[in-house]
C-alpha cells in the first residue's frame, strides 16, 4: 500500500488508497481546486491526481507521479484569481475540471452576528465561488467546455441553528449552480453542488463539532463521514461517469440531514458557553 503524505493520519486512510474507480478515470486532466491546501480540498486533489489528473498539491506529486502547481490567491478578488488561471493555463495548456472548495464558517446566533462577519462568509462562499467560476468560463471553458463541482452544505435546507451565516451563502451557490447549468450548458459546461454532512478530521468539523459530535449517532447511518468518501463523491461528478448530470445536488452525509436535531434550546447554550 502506497505511504500516506505526511499529514495524512494511518486511522482515515486505509480504503482511501484502494482504487474504487478505474486508476486512469481522469487520465491527463488539470482540476484547479480552490481550498486544495488543508481538509477536504487537500484530499479531493489526492484522490484526483491518483487517478490520473493534474493539479495543485506539491506533497501529494511524489506519491502519485501526477503534475502539479501550488497556488495561492485570495477568491474575493478577481485580479489574483485571473493570475492564478493564467498560471497554470501557462503551465498546462487547459483547465478541465474546477472544484470551488474555499468556504469559511463559525457558530454564531443571527442576533449577535455583526456586519462584516456575515458579508467575510458570503464573500468567501458566495462570491467568491462565482468569481473563480466566471474567470475560468472566460479564460477556457465557454471555449472548450468543462466541469465545475461546488462543495455546499445543507444547513440551509432546514434553517440549522447558529449556521444563518453559512446555510444562506451556502443556499446561494446551489442556486447558482442550477443557473450556470442552465446558461453554460450549451457550451458543454456541467455544474452541480455536492453537500457534505460532518466529516471527521477536518478543521470544520473541529470548529462546529462541540455542538454536534454527540448527535451524529442519530443520523440514519450512525456515524461520521470521511474526507475520502466525499472526495470519491466528487471524483464521480467530476469524471465521465457523471457526463449526462447537471444542475444536481448530491447530499453526501448518511442521511444525516434527514435525522439530525435542530434544537432552539442551542441559542442558549451557545450563550452561555461565551460566558
Amino acid at each position: 500500500m502506497t505511504q500516506p503524505p505526511p499529514d495524512v493520519s494511518e486511522d482515515d486512510c486505509l480504503p482511501e488508497y484502494q482504487h474504487l474507480f478505474c486508476p486512469d478515470l481522469l487520465r491527463d486532466k488539470v482540476a484547479f481546486i480552490t481550498g486544495g491546501g488543508s481538509g477536504i480540498g487537500f484530499r479531493i486533489a489526492e484522490i484526483f491526481m491518483r487517478h490520473g489528473c493534474h493539479t495543485a498539491a506539491r506533497k501529494l506529486a511524489a506519491a502519485t507521479g501526477q503534475r502539479c502547481l501550488p497556488l495561492s490567491m485570495d477568491v474575493r478578488a478577481p485580479p489574483a484569481i485571473k493570475a492564478a488561471v493564467d498560471q497554470a493555463l501557462k503551465e498546462f495548456g487547459k483547465i478541465d475540471i474546477l472544484i470551488n472548495c474555499a468556504a469559511g464558517n463559525f457558530l454564531c446566533p443571527a442576533s449577535t452576528l455583526s456586519f462584516n462577519a456575515f458579508k467575510a462568509v458570503m464573500d468567501i462562499d458566495t462570491l467568491g465561488t462565482f468569481n473563480v467560476s466566471h474567470v475560468l468560463y472566460e479564460k477556457f471553458f465557454r471555449d472548450h467546455g468543462g466541469v465545475i463541482v461546488n462543495i455546499t452544505a445543507t444547513l440551509g435546507t432546514r434553517g440549522q441553528v447558529l449556521q444563518m451565516h453559512a446555510g444562506s451563502a451556502k443556499a446561494a451557490v446551489d442556486a447558482m449552480t442550477r443557473h450556470l447549468a442552465v446558461e453554460w450548458g450549451p457550451q458543454n459546461i456541467r455544474v452541480n453542488s455536492l453537500a457534505p454532512g460532518p466529516i471527521s478530521g477536518t478543521e470544520g468539523f473541529r470548529r462546529l463539532g462541540g455542538l454536534r459530535a454527540s448527535k451524529v449517532l442519530v443520523s440514519p447511518l450512525q456515524r461520521l463521514g470521511n474526507k475520502t468518501e466525499i472526495a470519491h463523491s466528487v471524483l464521480y461528478l467530476a469524471s465521465p461517469l457523471a457526463s449526462y448530470v447537471t444542475g444536481a445536488l448530491l447530499v453526501v452525509d448518511g442521511g444525516t440531514w434527514l435525522t439530525y436535531p435542530n434544537d432552539i434550546k442551542l441559542l442558549s447554550d451557545f450563550a452561555s458557553a461565551k460566558l
